[in-house]
């Protein structure tokens, strides 16, 4: 690993003079060069993006797994990149005991035939459930969160950069008019 101490004395520099910029802006005692108005609608309509993304993701998430801590084993196993067991649907679980019970009622009385025939259906529901949440998971969560964790962070990262060289040509700026004025000073004495 190469230690170049130049190169962080450097970069501490940079920092320092960029945060005394930023503080001088914000306390209106230095010039901030402003924007293109496009670029910040395009900047605000971004952040505005991200805001309602998150939020409807989170939503949708809760919409789909109401289990909070269910929620946190599917987070576990996805950042792990590994497959999630299925499990069964609690529309699944009632058509099962409902096969169950009838078997134990008996399949020829009238509420057993009818507990059976429930009984399928529901777990048909049951696996219309699961298939939904995993087409659902696939199609429309995936790319909100391929948003949130690809672009974002490019778009994140370029504002981040934008700012940096604004400050910088801010800081020159206010370096030029310190040296013009300096200049004025000795060319009148």
């Amino acid at each position: 690993m190469d230690f170049n101490v130049k190169k962080l004395a450097s970069d501490a520099g940079v920092f320092f003079t960029r945060a005394v910029q930023f503080t001088e802006e914000k306390l209106g005692q230095a010039e901030k060069t402003e924007l293109d108005p496009h670029l910040e609608n395009l900047l605000s309509k971004a952040d505005s993006t991200k805001n309602w993304t998150e939020k409807i993701l989170r939503q949708t998430e809760i919409l789909l797994q109401p289990n909070p801590s269910a929620r946190i084993e599917e987070f576990i196993y996805d950042k792990l990149d590994k497959k999630l067991p299925s499990r069964t649907t609690n529309a699944e679980l009632l058509g099962q005991y409902m096969l169950d019970a009838a078997k134990e009622f008996g399949v020829e009385t009238p509420y057993g035939s009818t507990l059976i025939t429930v009984g399928e259906y529901q777990k048909k529901l049951g696996e219309a459930e699961r298939e939904f949440l995993h087409t659902s998971a696939v199609t429309f969560l995936s790319p909100l969160r391929n948003f949130l964790e690809g672009d974002w962070r490019t778009i994140s990262k370029e504002r981040r950069l934008l700012e940096n060289r604004r400050l910088d040509l801010d800081i020159c700026k206010a370096r030029l008019k310190k040296a013009k004025q300096a200049e004025a000073k000795a060319a009148v004495r």
